[in-house]
């Protein structure tokens, strides 16, 4: 006897590796698990205005890149007449415009698109094996910069706390020693320079605070101190870190916002507004954006992923036929039949569907008698009820078009070879076994096929199919599954109803 251990070990497998690829997909594309949820897409406009004085312009503007918390998913240019590219260096990305000759006021429109996305995590570059470069004071202001150094490093644990009572300290209206390092240098750079003395890895940042419906806000400055891990950003005006829930970060090098050649008076104004997408649109979005290696329906074209949106149904009809047929005992006309008439129903719609359904099977069972006294041989029966079908489905076409009913012209995504089939199975079990086996596996054909057009038709399991690959391996599980099942149907148990009632 064969062992089925390996059988078994084999499922599980599949059960495993098909839930091991959903989670990955939820953590790494964040699509959410069910399709109610949408993403946030922060657009982002910056505008740049400057004279040109007659001579040749060159404006570089710091760009933005993907960071922890939000994905560039696009950016774009609007400036007449000037050529535009993007540059990146080891320390930052600038979009930078050119052009041969410009005078008076000029307005330069750059714009970001950044996806609201948890998963996104950007490996920072360890600046441990840096030497910081340590920064000068003057006489009084270095013996300040010790007393505030040795307090804060008397009441902190480690660079972070440090930070914090740094700030802590800088925002006391009271001490003399703050007051006298912020008389010549803002809290940022006050902070920066004392964050160097103490040997702390730190940086100055520009960042934007996002809030929708935003306009001609700045750029504000803010410190980030490296924890050993991460880069932590710190706003010097309160004494917590800050979260990157609403804080972008645009300029990460501190070079300059804004470089310009052959104008003057240059201003930059940030305007922002947030837009709602959807789970799908937002995964799009981030495979193009990170340039995943996607083997997702994502990756093909729009055209394709319409149509894999029906056929990765299909696996669920299959397992709701294999559980009705092997559990519960119902019979059907064909094995997958349903499935595909269930596929058709989702084209035209339930009632007309069950309606062409019974019209084309009950007129085509008509025309099948009328061919079987002719004693024709099988393939020139079936190549007959086929044009025949085909005729009857043109014919209830034209008369649906013509009565104003146009729910009628769907008709015509019926599979007609798979009509045929079971016109012609239905006719020899007519003659065979009688009308009654015809009601019965007609019926139990339809009930089946209702059943799963509604499994195909709810949003839950459209979006699971579509999102998760990983589920047809699980659904693969348990068609195996049911396959092994040797027992009694549950349609079967009535023949031992006399016994229970006895």
């Amino acid at each position: 006897m064969t062992s089925k251990v390996p059988f078994y070990v084999s499922v599980v497998l599949l059960i495993l590796v098909g839930i091991a690829l959903s989670i990955f997909r939820h953590q790494t594309y964040g699509v959410p698990w069910t399709p109610g949820e949408t993403r946030q897409v922060w657009d982002i406009e910056a505008r740049i205005e400057f004279g040109a004085q007659g001579k040749p312009v060159k404006a570089s503007l710091a760009a933005p890149n993907t960071q922890n918390g939000f994905t560039l998913i696009s950016e774009t240019s609007s400036s007449s007449g000037y050529g535009v590219s993007y540059v990146s260096t080891d320390t930052d990305r600038r979009a930078e415009w050119t052009i041969r000759n410009a005078t008076g006021p000029q307005t330069i429109y750059y714009k970001a698109q950044f996806l609201v996305d948890p998963q996104a995590n950007v490996d920072a570059v360890d600046p441990s094996e840096e030497e910081i470069e340590l920064p000068t004071f003057t006489g009084p202001t270095e013996a300040a910069a010790k007393a505030l150094i040795e307090l804060a490093n008397q009441r902190s644990a480690d660079d972070l706390t440090f930070t914090r009572e740094l700030i802590k300290t800088l925002n006391d209206a009271e001490n003399q020693n703050a007051s006298l390092l912020l008389h010549n240098l803002s809290k940022v750079e006050a902070l920066d320079k004392l964050l160097a003395y103490a040997k702390i890895h730190s940086r100055v940042v520009g960042v934007i605070e996002l809030e929708d419906g935003r306009r001609r806000q700045t750029i504000q400055q803010m410190n980030q101190v490296w924890d050993g891990a991460q880069w932590i950003l710190f706003n010097p005006e309160r004494t917590n870190q800050i979260t990157v829930q609403n804080i972008l970060i645009w300029d990460q090098s501190n070079i300059s916002l804004l470089d310009l050649v052959g104008g003057q008076n240059s201003q930059v104004h940030f305007s922002m507004i947030v837009q709602e997408v959807s789970p799908q649109q937002a995964t799009n979005d981030k495979v193009q954006a990170d340039g995943l290696l996607n083997f997702s329906i994502h990756s093909l074209p729009l055209e394709e992923q319409a149509m894999f949106k029906t056929i990765m149904l299909i696996p669920i009809g299959a397992l709701i036929v294999v559980f009705l047929r092997v559990i519960i005992g119902l019979k059907t006309s064909g094995t997958f039949m349903p499935v595909l008439i269930a596929v058709a129903f989702v084209q035209t719609q339930l009632f007309t569907g069950i309606v062409g359904f019974l019209l084309i099977v009950g007129t085509g069972l008509v025309i099948r008698s009328y061919l079987s006294r002719l004693n024709l041989l099988l393939v020139a029966r079936i190549s007959a009820v086929i044009i025949a079908v085909i005729m009857i489905i043109s014919v209830f076409t034209v008369v649906a078009f013509k009565i104003g009913l146009t729910e009628g012209l769907s008709i015509t995504f019926f599979p007609m070879i798979i009509l045929s089939w079971t016109i012609e199975r239905m006719s020899i079990l007519w003659e065979e076994e009688g009308a009654k086996e015809v009601m019965l596996q007609g019926g139990g054909s339809l009930l089946t096929a209702v059943l799963v057009y509604l499994a195909m038709t709810n949003s839950y399991i459209e979006h699971l199919t579509f999102n998760f690959i990983g589920l047809q391996l699980i659904v693969l599980a348990g068609i195996l599954l049911l396959g092994t099942y040797t027992g009694y149907r549950l349609t079967e148990l009535r023949r031992f109803k006399p016994l229970a009632e006895d």
